[in-house]
């Protein structure tokens, strides 16, 4: 039975998303009065903040209820994973423009927010499962949130030319699965019905990964600035050799966390089969 619980909203916790509210709101409204332009950074920007007000606005209302403790998955490990997974964009301050500056400046402080409200979730809260309380769990969706950049990038890349670039994409498109289908496990508690070794089965998708965005690491720099020049990017925020430098740096970050998520799994596995 639904309750009314008024302190949901007075609470640190409450305040919080209150002002995320506020200033998700803030940016789409400066945004979507600019129109719709047709970059897919652009709509990736006002998808951002609509589905943050969206589904802050779903868990605050749920909170208020009472209903949340009736969600058949961990509630805190879901909003933990959420605020997480939040992203807001700062770029479009180069544009000289004082509404894309306030835009940028009500996107960081959002950001600070939700940083937050993760701090505030796992600080208060003893329910947040071991693996998104670790180091590895959180890198996993640091992974899953950095792929989603290079996807929103990818339509300004030359990756239809060239085989190499696809077998980029087809990197990052698997690591980005590999680590929903992590997480969701994680939310819905279904590590317990699975009959495999979770631990064992991270070591061999980090060994895969590990080597698979070596590759990548090497193949998008080759190919990816083939018969590209920096020319004209200096009045233009959308420019071949930009977005080409953002995906090769978004793939050598996940190449990094892939390799520090290696070294945990194997320190891990060495640890428990020697001890």
């Amino acid at each position: 039975m639904a309750t009314l619980d008024l302190k949901t909203l007075t609470s640190s916790l409450g305040i919080t998303r209150i002002l995320e509210l506020i200033s998700n709101c803030i940016c789409f409204s400066l945004m979507a009065s600019e129109g719709l332009y047709d970059f897919s950074i652009w709509i990736w920007c006002l998808f951002t903040w609509s589905f943050s007000f969206c589904t802050t606005l779903l868990i605050l209302i749920l909170e208020l209820f009472g209903l949340n403790q009736q969600m058949p998955f961990s509630w805190n490990d879901f909003t933990a994973v959420f605020s997480s997974s939040v992203i807001v964009s700062v770029g479009f301050a180069t544009s000289g423009y004082a509404k894309f500056i306030a835009i940028t400046i009500f996107s960081t402080f959002s950001f600070g927010l939700y940083v937050g409200e993760v701090h505030s979730i796992r600080k208060k809260s003893e329910e947040i499962s071991a693996f998104l309380s670790t180091i590895p769990g959180f890198l996993k969706i640091i992974e899953a949130f950095v792929a989603s950049i290079i996807f929103i990038c990818l339509s300004l890349s030359l990756y239809p030319y060239y085989t190499g670039l696809k077998w980029c994409v087809s990197v990052y498109s698997i690591g980005f699965i590999v680590d929903m289908l992590f997480i969701i496990t994680i939310i819905c508690r279904l590590e317990s019905r699975l009959h495999v070794p979770l631990d064992k089965v991270m070591l061999v998708l980090n060994v895969m990964g590990t080597v698979m965005y070596m590759i990548a690491v090497i193949l998008w720099p080759v190919f990816g600035f083939k018969h590209i020049t920096s020319d004209g990017c200096s009045i233009s925020a959308f420019c071949l050799w930009k977005i080409a430098i953002v995906i090769t740096s978004m793939t050598c970050v996940n190449f990094v966390i892939n390799v520090v998520n290696l070294v945990y799994s194997v320190r891990k596995h060495f640890c428990i089969t020697s001890c």
